[in-house]
């Protein structure tokens, strides 16, 4: 039977929110109960600070359906993916596709795709689109961090082309109310720097399309240095930010924490839970060697048997690492109703196969989503999940779910 997709405060109906409605009424500190797990709301000099006494449990009160609306990529007549990066669901259900060498736009049945971008430098091609925004019916945004550019594709054309930056760390979060880009790094701008310092700082900036202005609005601890005391060259904490609803979103995978930030920096909450140490197992490294050789397939690294070489070294650094704490989270993202989603930690690619805890722009805990083993979330809007499926050989399927009300 087929589900009719429904965005998200649909599926959150009345009788899930007062879970902690009563909570965020009153915000005088008092602590309460949720889910056996007290929290407390407050305001902290003007800064909505919402913390938990633990880590919530509980599913969130949607799930994917049980089958897939439609796969493309691996039947007869399908466009060949390869290690897909970003992607986004239009307004009438169609999907947006970017890869290192191009770009392709899929029918909202998953029947059709045409080919909307391919590899090269001239206008219309693109190098490295890592993210791609819909700003409409049929407007698609592409960053391109290698070009230093943004093209503004409209329908099948190429509307607009603008200068990004030209500073290859720097990549886009996604954009503010105004319509400014909200800029966070991709890459630490150097390993070497600050090395008296246990975290090299990234840096949240606001870029304005029509004048180029670029203004930095805060600082946040991005990558370990050489002195952070990590000693795994393989399992890392990372600070990353995403963009919310039109503001910067920032975790670092080692605090159980979300703090979100108006494009001009000022800081307007902070959600925190308390999870007991998240060890690693050793049934997760059997989903981390498939994707390990996946990498080096995809860089290219020495011979055949050089690469299975590296691959074992990889995993033995893995194995070595049972037992010790690793990351709490993967790469978050939001959704199209702000929603933080939040994969649990997985060896090698984080996101892939992860369960997912989601986060209310309130800082209500909604709780866990489950997803297909080798899936990997790229979008979540009104009421559909797109992703990349990857087979047992390692082919990439671009594939939808509908995000249905969870039967209790």
């Amino acid at each position: 039977m087929m589900h009719r997709a429904q965005p998200l405060s649909r599926i959150l109906t009345p009788s899930r929110i007062p879970v902690l409605a009563a909570v965020f009424v009153a915000c005088g500190g008092e602590p309460r109960l949720t889910d056996d797990i007290a929290v407390q709301v407050r305001d902290s000099a003007g800064v909505r600070i919402v913390e938990y006494a633990g880590r919530p449990e509980g599913e969130a009160p949607f799930a994917l359906a049980a089958e897939p609306r439609y796969r493309h990529g691996a039947n007869p007549g399908d466009f060949e993916f390869q290690f897909i990066d970003a992607g986004r669901l239009m307004p009438d259900g169609s999907a947006v596709v970017a890869w290192y060498s191009g770009m392709v736009v899929l029918s909202p049945d998953g029947t059709t795709h045409e080919v909307l971008a391919t590899a090269g430098e001239g206008p219309g091609e693109v190098i490295s689109p890592h993210a791609v925004f819909v700003l409409g019916r049929d407007s698609v945004l592409v960053p391109d961090d290698r070009l230093s550019r943004l093209t503004l594709f409209v329908g099948d054309s190429v509307a607009r082309i603008s200068s990004l930056p030209r500073a290859g760390h720097f990549g886009v979060a996604g954009i503010g109310a105004s319509g400014e880009l909200l800029l966070w790094n991709r890459h630490p701008a150097s390993l070497w720097i600050d090395i008296d310092t246990e975290w090299l700082a990234g840096h949240m900036t606001v870029f304005d399309i029509e004048t180029g202005a670029l203004d930095t609005v805060a600082s946040y601890d991005h990558f370990p240095s050489q002195r952070s005391g990590e000693e795994s060259p393989i399992i890392r904490s990372m600070g990353e930010v995403t963009v919310a609803a039109g503001q910067f979103v920032y975790t670092r995978s080692d605090r159980p924490e979300i703090t979100w930030r108006l494009p001009d920096g000022t800081v307007t909450q902070i959600v925190r839970w308390r999870p007991e140490p998240n060890l690693l197992a050793a049934e997760l490294l059997e989903h981390g060697e498939p994707y390990i050789r996946v990498l080096y397939r995809r860089n290219r690294v020495g011979s055949e048997a050089r690469r299975e070489d590296l691959i074992q070294e990889a995993m033995a650094e893995y194995r070595a690492m049972i037992g010790q704490p690793v990351p709490f989270f993967g790469t978050p993202f939001a959704d199209a109703d702000g929603n933080v989603w939040l994969p649990s930690y997985r060896p090698a690619y984080p996101e892939e196969g992860s369960p997912y805890t989601v986060i209310s722009p309130d800082g209500e805990w909604l709780g866990q989503v489950e997803t297909p083993l080798r899936f990997r979330i790229l979008d979540v809007t009104e009421g559909l999940v797109l992703g990349v499926l990857r087979d047992h050989l390692d082919v990439e399927s671009v594939t939808v779910y509908e995000l249905i009300p969870r039967t209790r």
